[in-house]
């Protein structure tokens, strides 16, 4: 059993430490742990998001996992990594820390338009062309060659029985079936009854032939002791005919 969406109090709206989660997963018989902690970015304004670590943070975040990696090689396997929006703007700047780290890989995390600096919140209810915003941003972060999979590939608001929702979606999910890039089923979402995970996106994965992976998206490290939600989604998604995999690519 592996687990690669997992956060730390790092990003201000997590609990628990790094080895909280650590200690939690090898409770819970997990295999791997990755962690992928929502990414700093370096803004050109003076923005200050709190909804993630700052840059000067991100060192002490690897060399954290770094140490605990080792500590626990017997135990676990540990993979380091980051949830990242596509901010096309600062692009440069991922690439050139993607190489100055060791940063095992990184999730695609489609939370704001461009850059949450003045961009939309796709998780609010869209207009048409917000949705077909999101997609697009989404298809352009899966061709970049970046990114593992799709995290929450559903946080998109909009109404799911509109025909407009099945096209874009069908467009999404097309793409990532082409790159052969994992669509995420999100645990937190499911076990707190929020607008994602949907069944209607996950039939539109279906008819596409997307592979499923499941995410935690822990964000207390008691999410990795709640086998009863993961054995629920996991029997879900088998009765869906879904295909599930843990398998992911990395960048090194």
């Amino acid at each position: 059993m592996k687990n690669y969406h997992t956060h730390t109090k790092r990003c201000y709206h997590a609990i628990d430490n790094e080895e909280d989660y650590i200690l939690a997963a090898i409770k819970s018989g997990y295999s791997e742990l990755g962690f992928s902690d929502h990414t700093p970015w370096h803004y050109d304004s003076s923005f200050h998001s709190t909804m993630r670590m700052e840059e000067d943070k991100l060192e002490g975040y690897v060399n954290t996992l770094l140490g605990l990696r080792e500590k626990y090689k017997n135990q676990i396997s540990i993979k380091i990594g980051l949830e990242c929006e596509y901010f096309e703007k600062y692009t440069p700047w991922l690439k050139k820390t993607l190489k100055n780290y060791p940063i095992d890989y990184i999730i695609l995390g489609n939370h704001f338009d461009e850059t949450d600096e003045t961009g939309i919140y796709f998780g609010r209810p869209l207009t048409q062309q917000q949705l077909t915003k999101y997609v697009d941003n989404c298809i352009k972060a899966i061709h970049s060659g970046l990114y593992s999979y799709v995290a929450h590939p559903d946080l998109a608001c909009y109404k799911t029985d509109d025909p407009f929702y099945y096209q874009e979606m069908k467009r999404l999910c097309l793409v990532a079936k082409e790159a052969n890039m994992p669509l995420e089923f999100n645990l937190l979402g499911y076990s707190t009854n929020r607008h994602y995970p949907n069944t209607t996106f996950f039939k539109i994965a279906k008819e596409v032939g997307n592979k499923v992976i499941i995410g935690t998206d822990a964000h207390e490290s008691s999410a990795l002791l709640d086998m009863q939600t993961y054995q629920q989604a996991k029997a879900l998604l088998e009765q869906m005919g879904l295909e599930l995999t843990e398998e992911i690519k990395f960048l090194r």
